[in-house]
């Protein structure tokens, strides 16, 4: 069964007054073609893959209104259109019991959000794009960063668009850019918090770029002064392990971090910052592995007097206040204070 809506160069009166009528009009998730100068080549744009990051939709949506005309053919990809009509409109990641779309681009694709999953790989498959860029909001308030499974000029030409941060990561999680290393150069970029004016400026800014561009890696040896963040390490909760976020230790919850600790995102900690308040040991709370599916909590972590710190200097990004993102998706990344890989001890 198809779940798309295939929709092709829409005008600016087919649209509604804003991008929330857009999505009412059709109420499915959405796969928009859009006929370029150059019409033998192809771009990809994957957006609102979670119904509460709206940037890139309201990016994509002033484009369509502004009736230009981008340099190739672009394929607009907008899946998760019900999880963004839930009321409260554009707060729910993924509707409830759904798994996060953006772990479901690998095998087994045998429920709703990964039969949606393989759909998006098919529409790809069939325009082959040059390149395909899958834009999100970030879980909390922070900067912007770009991140793709392994670095070249092609990733580094692409986040530049958007970006002067790059994480390379390989950790498999069944996002969609995983398909880059055998398909197509594929980012991922996070232009910041939701609520974030920047953030809706900088993805049309970044989307202008991308759509303009008559040539994405015209330049084979700039160098576009990326600030690189290698192989993070996730720590995430136990099963049954409670959290929360508060000023002081919440003795109902097994774990409480700082109400300002998203103010931490890509600023270097020292062992001597407070995040926040345990029982330990850290083992019962928390998990962590390095590249090579080694323990590295001793790296990330350590518990004095109750009080929860980093194990040593660290670069910390990713960190939500979002307790549901933190419960099922991770607490926060992290790599040496330098960017480098943290090692297993």
């Amino acid at each position: 069964m198809r779940r798309f809506k295939f929709l092709r160069d829409l005008q600016p009166g087919d649209l509604g007054d804003n991008a929330e009528q857009f999505l009412e009009r059709h109420a499915s998730p959405l796969c928009i073609f859009i006929e370029g100068e150059d019409s033998a080549r192809t771009r990809a744009f994957v957006t609102l893959s979670h119904g509460n990051e709206p940037s890139g939709l309201l990016a994509l949506f002033r484009w369509l209104q502004s009736g230009r005309r981008p340099a190739v053919n672009v394929v607009c990809i907008v899946p998760s259109v019900a999880a963004a009509l839930a009321e409260p409109r554009f707060t729910h990641r993924m509707l409830p019991r759904a798994r996060d779309l953006n772990r479901c681009f690998k095998p087994p694709f045998d429920d709703a959000q990964g039969a949606l999953a393989e759909e998006i790989l098919e529409i790809l498959k069939v325009h082959h794009p040059e390149a395909v860029v899958d834009m999100h909001n970030t879980s909390g308030s922070g900067p912007s960063f770009g991140v793709c499974t392994f670095e070249d000029r092609q990733h580094d030409a692409l986040v530049s668009l958007f970006t002067r941060r790059l994480i390379v990561s390989n950790l498999d999680l069944g996002a969609l850019m995983d398909i880059s290393e055998y398909s197509y150069p594929t980012v991922t970029v996070e232009v910041g918090g939701r609520e974030d004016e920047e953030a809706h400026a900088l993805a049309w800014e970044g989307l202008c770029r991308y759509f303009e561009a008559d040539d994405l890696f015209a330049v084979p040896d700039a160098d576009w002064g990326i600030e690189l963040l290698r192989d993070p390490i996730r720590l995430e909760l136990r099963d049954n392990v409670t959290l929360t976020y508060d000023e002081t230790p919440q003795v109902n919850y097994d774990v409480t971090l700082r109400k300002d600790i998203e103010h931490h995102n890509f600023g270097a900690v020292t062992p001597d910052t407070a995040l926040g308040w345990a029982e330990g040991p850290v083992t019962r709370l928390f998990t962590a592995q390095d590249m090579g599916g080694r323990c590295a909590l001793a790296q990330i972590v350590r518990l004095e007097n109750g009080i929860l710190y980093p194990a040593r200097p660290l670069k910390l990004f990713m960190i939500t206040t979002n307790a549901t993102i933190a419960e099922t998706d991770c607490l926060f990344y992290a790599v040496a204070d330098d960017g480098t890989a943290l090692g297993a001890v």
